[in-house]
């Protein structure tokens, strides 16, 4: 029972930090945001995806980035894989970032943790074995990371 309250908890807090991205860089106002992840585009599979029988294709649909972000201008894609860590392991944050990079061309990686947003091109975070850089403000400022930083932590506390 305690592993199935774990697995809740780290799928609740993984939610929380799909909706904080997604809101966060809404809030910019710089990008048409895109859910991407096999959950929201392919419904049927997530629901049925035990009982079927290509294994490969459901894994690479199963690891689809959870959301694309397109600039305003049209001119720049981002496919990114969003994560929420309650600790930093950059170990493990690097095996992420691998995987993402093995099944999509230029996938980025945004991890939500308690103290601050991080966000990079996941073969930066493989070159620099797994450390990965903060937020830029020019991707979403300041003033609105730090609102969604201190709405995270609320729930963290919780």
């Amino acid at each position: 029972m305690e592993s199935t309250t774990t697995f809740v908890r780290d799928l609740i807090k993984g939610r929380i930090a799909e909706t904080i991205f997604e809101m966060m860089f809404r809030e910019t106002g710089k990008f048409t945001i895109l859910r991407f992840g096999y959950e929201y585009t392919q419904p049927e599979l997530a629901q049925y995806k035990h009982y079927l029988r290509l294994p490969e294709a459901i894994e690479n649909i199963d690891n689809s980035p959870d959301f694309i972000l397109l600039s305003n201008d049209k001119t720049k894609v981002y496919l990114v894989e969003v994560k929420y860590r309650s600790s930093f392991d950059s170990d493990k944050i690097k095996v992420i970032a691998q995987s993402i990079a093995s099944r999509w061309h230029s996938p980025y990686l945004f991890i939500a943790t308690p103290k601050g947003f991080f966000f990079e091109p996941c073969n930066t975070i493989i070159k620099n074995n797994g450390n990965i850089g903060q937020l830029f403000d020019n991707k979403v400022p300041k003033e609105i990371q730090e609102k969604y930083l201190e709405l995270l932590n609320e729930f963290e506390r919780k």
